[in-house]
């Protein structure tokens, strides 16, 4: 529920105007791999290494990641819109086409990202009808140079400096 004088049309209107990358975070139970598209990713801190992401409480891939305890950062490259059309839908088997290799937690590493970060969840705090997860950097890697994938206004693009 957003606050009064603030419609939730207008606040996701507002909120479209800033551009995002786009990731996904994957992790897995041991047999079964799990994974969500997000764009509300941002570096935390430093020292110690962490980064956050928003995850909305309903999804039951986040409950999943939540339970794991560990998961991947994948950084989307310019040319996987597909993938992360794919890992934003609700309920669908996300990894069938999806090539993936394990990142050192065990979490699916997805094939042709930009980079990726291997993480332990640190903490979890309430955002409203999304959490707000904290994990702390253990391993991370660049694999590719090109340019990132992009959100914006609800719609994906590219970007060159």
């Amino acid at each position: 529920m957003t606050s009064p004088g603030i419609g939730e049309a207008l606040l996701r209107q507002v909120l479209g105007r800033f551009p995002t990358g786009v990731v996904v975070v994957t992790a897995s139970d041991g047999a079964v791999p799990f994974g969500l598209s997000v764009n509300s990713f941002t570096s935390v801190s430093l020292d110690p290494p962490l980064i956050a992401f928003c995850a909305d409480r309903r999804s039951g891939s986040w409950a999943a990641i939540r339970r794991s305890g560990a998961f991947c950062v994948n950084v989307l490259a310019e040319d996987q819109e597909a993938v992360s059309r794919v890992f934003a839908t609700r309920g669908a088997e996300k990894f069938g086409g999806v090539g993936w290799s394990p990142a050192p937690s065990g979490s699916p590493l997805l094939d042709g990202v930009l980079a990726w970060i291997d993480c332990r969840i640190e903490a979890v705090h309430d955002g409203g009808d999304h959490e707000i997860c904290v994990g702390r950097v253990d391993q991370l890697g660049v694999e590719r140079d090109e340019g990132p994938l992009v959100f914006y206004r609800g719609g994906y693009g590219r970007f060159e400096p």
